[in-house]
């Protein structure tokens, strides 16, 4: 049996729909809609995913609400790995309006220079969710794991397992609630291992 690894993207969002950033301080979790989407994923998992699985999410409530429906129905408990959280937010911007950000830009910012300034360069946020993906898949060799995250999480996935280099030629937009699964036959701990990409924010 393969490894199977299976992205969620945390539904809507508080701070999206209020335009704040969103940090350990500033998510408020999901809105009404966002427990919808997470509910919804939940039910498609159940009916998709046998045992042995697990289920793991960042440590950013809207994550963790998104994964509490989804461990519930699987009948395991989520575990939470910081590794897989969106952007590190500087402390001066956490819980405040995006325009904060905007007025922190750093120029030359981009692939490994930050964009804002005391922010994680794309490097750097590829480098930790990278780890925490293959540390993930490692240990759950030959399994199924879900993995919730954000956009950025499930945007690694394709630099980390599909090679990708770190300045793509393409973008891709990752619906709130959608899933993107990734399998192999291989030995996740002897990397490159191939990956394959079955769906993408379906």
């Amino acid at each position: 049996m393969g490894t199977r690894l299976i992205f969620v993207r945390h539904g809507e969002s508080v701070h999206t729909v209020e335009r704040i950033v969103g940090g350990r301080a500033g998510c408020r979790g999901l809105t009404a809609r966002g427990h919808e989407q997470a509910a919804a994923a939940a039910r498609r998992l159940a009916g998709d995913v046998p045992g042995p699985v697990s289920v793991y999410s960042s440590v950013l409530r809207r994550a963790v609400e998104t994964a509490a429906p989804i461990a519930a129905a699987l009948g395991v408990v989520a575990d939470t790995d910081c590794g897989l959280c969106t952007w590190h937010y500087p402390a001066y911007a956490d819980g405040q309006s995006l325009d904060v950000l905007k007025g922190a830009e750093l120029p030359g910012g981009g692939v490994h220079r930050p964009f804002q300034r005391e922010n994680e360069s794309w490097a750097e946020l590829v480098v930790r969710t990278g780890r925490a993906i293959i540390d993930i898949a490692y240990r759950h060799a030959g399994e199924t794991v879900v993995l919730v995250g954000h956009s950025e999480t499930v945007n690694s996935s394709f630099h980390v397992l599909g090679m990708q280099p770190l300045l793509r030629a393409f973008d891709t937009e990752v619906a709130p609630g959608s899933l993107t699964e990734w399998t192999t036959d291989g030995d996740p701990a002897s990397p490159p291992t191939r990956w394959t990409l079955r769906r993408f924010s379906a």
